[in-house]
């Protein structure tokens, strides 16, 4: 029986990846359980697809092969603005490769997506598209909202914009991810330093929640849920972010920290309490998966930035189809990060196996 062969679909300039350290343990991963992967980028794809020029990893870097065609391929092309991201969105349209995951649409999409069902409304915050008339809108409404970028990944330019008694105050994280906080007293200042915030993409505005499970921190909850080696879901474990101070997001990029869920939900609200927390966010996440794949088909992982408010009930923030899995080993949790690595490869070789044993029938 010959030996499995799964392609890595990612971005690639000369011998640069995106996720190297990542990549090298998911090649790792796949040659424990028995099969061979490398990495390519739509360039590297020869003769109708037939054949593909593949990377793997060596002591000194990546060495380029040949390979024949992969019987399952894993996206992990994320997005970037630029000409080599349109060409990744044309050669997805096109390749007919055996795909593991497919393309998720950006934030406002996949809001709206959600909040067609109405099984998600009990976690989705109110999201409204940024206009000048939808800020202010949103204003009037919450004490505290987000603006986000639709496409915006690792808590880049992500704006809060809170009412207090002498202002307004702006906390954020512009491209780079500089720290900006700003206070003004007017509306129209606010409106002002938003437009120019948020020029270069499309934005949502997003209702701000009661997150402040500890004092003045970003706290939320990253949960992995992923399909195993038989095709099926299952919550791979979950972690609580505690953002940096005067941070508007959790995100570990920007200085934030990881702890056990059950362990910070415990200490907060109690044992009885903390469950029952946890029981509502796995429902959550198996019913987003249920609605999203639905909607854009096959999936195979997804994170979830999940908010849990000081009442204990959990919203729906953000999903991840390309998440990471370093919050477990920010945690002390190796177990649960050797399991996150290997679940992608294993659902691959699932999917190998029964899409070729449909051909083999068919």
């Amino acid at each position: 029986m010959k030996r499995p062969i799964i392609g890595i679909l990612t971005w690639r300039e000369g011998k640069r990846f995106a996720e190297p350290a990542y990549f090298r343990k998911l090649i790792r991963a796949g040659e424990e359980l028995g099969c061979t992967l490398f990495l390519f980028s739509p360039p590297d794809v020869l003769a109708g697809g037939s054949r593909v020029r593949g990377f793997i990893p060596t002591s000194g870097g990546w060495q380029a092969r040949m390979f024949p065609r992969p019987d399952a391929v894993i996206d992990r092309y994320r997005y970037s603005p630029g000409e080599a991201f349109k060409r990744y969105v044309a050669f997805r349209k096109s390749s007919d490769f055996l795909y593991a995951n497919n393309r998720l649409a950006n934030k406002w999409r996949v809001h709206e997506v959600l909040y067609s069902d109405s099984r998600m409304h009990p976690w989705l915050p109110e999201t409204v598209l940024y206009s000048r008339a939808n800020l202010h809108k949103m204003l009037t409404r919450h004490a505290t909202i987000y603006v986000k970028p639709v496409n915006g990944t690792g808590g880049r330019n992500i704006l809060s914009v809170e009412k207090r008694a002498n202002g307004y105050h702006l906390l954020g994280r512009d491209r780079q991810r500089a720290r900006v906080s700003l206070v003004f007293k007017q509306l129209e200042s606010v409106q002002s330093r938003v437009k120019k915030w948020a020029t270069k993409d499309k934005y949502i505005v997003q209702q701000g929640l009661h997150l402040d499970l500890v004092p003045d921190r970003a706290v939320d909850m990253r949960l992995l849920i992923q399909k195993d080696g038989a095709g099926r879901w299952s919550i791979t474990g979950a972690g609580m972010r505690v953002g940096g101070a005067m941070s508007a997001t959790s995100n570990l990029h920007g200085g934030g920290k990881a702890v056990s869920a059950e362990t910070f939900l415990q200490r907060r609200f109690g044992e009885a309490r903390a469950q029952e927390i946890m029981q509502d966010c796995e429902r959550l996440a198996y019913q987003t998966m249920d609605t999203l794949e639905g909607h854009f088909g096959r999936m195979m992982e997804m994170g979830l930035d999940i908010g849990i408010d000081i009442h204990g009930r959990p919203w729906l923030i953000e999903v991840n189809p390309k998440p990471g899995r370093e919050i477990f080993r920010e945690m002390g949790a190796m177990r649960k990060y050797k399991e996150a690595i290997q679940k992608p490869v294993q659902y691959a070789l699932y999917l190998a196996r029964t899409e070729s044993g449909k051909k083999a029938t068919g």
